[in-house]
């Protein structure tokens, strides 16, 4: 778990990122997003939406065992995530994970 914080945290420091379902859902639709990272007590609906999108692209979601909040401070911001799409890695290796 240490491993993917830093991962997600070095990716959202360093790459490009799409914070939130909304834009979550518009950078798989738009083929952008190459991994998704779903916070395990996000809403069902959007957790039911991204899995579908990412199934049919062909991208990887992984499961945040934490909060929204803690995914968030992951994240380094000041307000809950509930979802995270990687659309650049930047210097992270979270796209081996």
């Amino acid at each position: 778990m240490a491993d993917l914080n830093s991962d997600i945290r070095l990716a959202v420091d360093s790459g490009k990122t799409a914070i939130g379902a909304n834009e979550v859902i518009r950078a798989l639709k738009t083929d952008k997003a190459k991994l998704v990272i779903v916070a395990a007590t996000s809403s069902d609906s959007s957790k039911m939406d991204i899995n579908h999108l990412a199934k049919l692209g062909g991208v990887k979601v992984i499961t945040f065992t934490g909060n929204p909040i803690e995914l968030g401070a992951v994240c380094g911001k000041p307000y809950s995530v509930s979802t995270l799409a990687i659309i650049e890695a930047g210097n992270s290796n979270i796209l081996n994970i």
